[in-house]
């Protein structure tokens, strides 16, 4: 793993007028209503008061955004409005006349960047999965020739189509890739040099998802945005782009197949949601920057289940009462070695036999990380295992600790034992939020292999472990 300098400032919670007591509930309340964290930070006045990652994720480590990567495409959007080349009544048609299709409809014709920005296209579901089956190669023309069903800019409709137009409109009038324009205008002067992206199988990046950032980064995102877009004496993103990016354009309305949460009915700006405190860029499986500027707070989360019954609003429930009170230095020193301390146990059991075992996966379970019938070698290696799935994974196991290979570029951390006849061992797919458990019953010659999380971008695990993924997605 790569050394890398601190992107923001050190302060214990005491010094910057937060309670580590307050921190300490979160994590308790957290803890126990099953929310897997992978790594927090908290940023009070600029510093960072907070921070721990849950071994085997580390401070090093890129984590996948998924759609907090929108928050990102957002401020792209913003520079290429500042540098005179795009405007927010500007017309998709106008933009990237080669990808209208010839029905396209009189709405479809009057869709703005405005209306992406704010997914208020007139779409009445998401509209991802039904543009690309209409256009596999061309998400664009498939996003135009999905039915629309209310009126443009009336309603908000979560659409992932619709940043992924945005990615495509701003590499068309910028003549560059959003990766590069990120590079250059926002990470190189930030000093991130780690930012990787998910792909699309002709190489463009999603927009809409697929980039990995450490958490301090996005942290240092937060941070910039609470600054109006300032960092150290640049103005990197126009303040008036952040003011407008962050406040709410449309009202947001509950989800009928989701939990409900008072923070998703707040509303939504360009490509940030609205929150009770302040507002946040949000990600699936509870990938979360959350700028609170009444406060002069960021928070970062990166987890790896389905928080949104939690998430933010246990922030606001311990956190904010905390600020700006009584703190000890002993708080603080207690809280620092709980985060020093944080971890997942390997699987617990002893090194077994010293001989192979082959095993056949039985994929009958839904959404198997390995196909059906795949063969699965545990071989003994230096006091851990090698584990071979099927023809091409050869991934390094250890026992009481974890271990780390690259089969196909993509890092997996792994570690395993043996409980009587059963081998079990945590595969974790380390710079993403998912992880595999694998599962090998050495009587029977069975196995298997299943996610945590299922991928929003398939399940079979090879895909993953390639670096950068690229796919065509089935992100809903």
């Amino acid at each position: 793993m790569r050394s890398q300098r601190a992107l923001l400032p050190r302060s214990t919670p005491a010094a910057s007028g937060v309670s580590s007591r307050s921190i300490g509930a979160l994590l308790d309340r957290l803890e126990a209503q099953s929310v897997e964290l992978h790594s927090i930070m908290v940023v009070r006045h600029g510093h960072v008061v907070a921070e721990g990652w849950w071994s085997p994720y580390s401070a090093d480590r890129p984590h996948l955004l998924y759609s907090l990567t929108k928050s990102f495409t957002s401020v792209a959007v913003g520079l290429t409005i500042a540098d005179g080349l795009l405007s927010l009544d500007d017309r998709v048609v106008d933009v990237l006349p080669d990808h209208v299709p010839a029905d396209i409809s009189e709405q479809g014709r009057r869709i703005t960047v405005h209306h992406l920005l704010s997914m208020t296209a007139g779409h009445g579901t998401d509209s991802l999965d039904e543009a690309w089956r209409l256009e596999p190669g061309d998400l664009v023309k498939g996003f135009l020739r999905v039915p629309f069903t209310e009126p443009e800019g009336t309603s908000h409709t979560y659409d992932n189509a619709t940043t992924g137009v945005l990615a495509r409109i701003v590499e068309r009038v910028t003549g560059r890739g959003l990766p590069e324009i990120l590079d250059e205008r926002l990470f190189a002067p930030m000093g991130v040099d780690h930012a990787e992206w998910d792909r699309v199988s002709s190489g463009a990046v999603f927009g809409f998802h697929g980039l990995h950032l450490t958490t301090e980064a996005v942290a240092a995102f937060g941070e910039l945005l609470l600054r109006g877009g300032v960092w150290g004496d640049r103005q990197l993103v126009p303040r008036e782009w952040v003011e407008l990016a962050t406040r709410r354009h449309i009202g947001t309305r509950y989800v009928s197949d989701g939990p409900v949460n008072p923070d998703g009915l707040v509303g939504y700006g360009y490509q940030f949601w609205m929150s009770r405190h302040g507002y946040r860029g949000d990600g699936a499986f509870g990938q979360l920057c959350m700028v609170d500027p009444a406060h002069d707070l960021v928070v970062v989360v990166t987890t790896g289940g389905d928080p949104r019954q939690a998430m933010p609003g246990a922030f606001w429930e311990f956190l904010l009462p905390g600020l700006d009170g009584p703190g000890s230095t002993r708080d603080d020193e207690i809280l620092a070695e709980r985060l020093r301390r944080l971890s997942f146990a390997p699987a617990p059991g002893s090194a077994g036999h010293g001989r192979p075992v082959t095993a056949r996966i039985d994929a009958s379970a839904v959404d198997s990380a390995l196909p059906d019938a795949s063969t699965v070698v545990v071989e003994p290696v230096d006091s851990g295992w090698r584990l071979r799935l099927g023809e091409s994974l050869a991934v390094s196991v250890g026992h009481g600790e974890w271990r780390e290979s690259s089969p196909l570029g993509r890092p997996v951390v792994a570690a395993g034992a043996w409980q009587g006849d059963t081998f079990v061992a945590d595969l974790y797919v380390i710079t993403t939020p998912h992880r595999v458990r694998l599962v090998v019953d050495a009587v029977a010659g069975t196995a298997a292999a299943t996610w945590s999380t299922v991928p929003l971008t398939g399940p079979r695990l090879e895909l993953h472990l390639r670096s950068p993924l690229m796919t065509r997605p089935d992100v809903a």
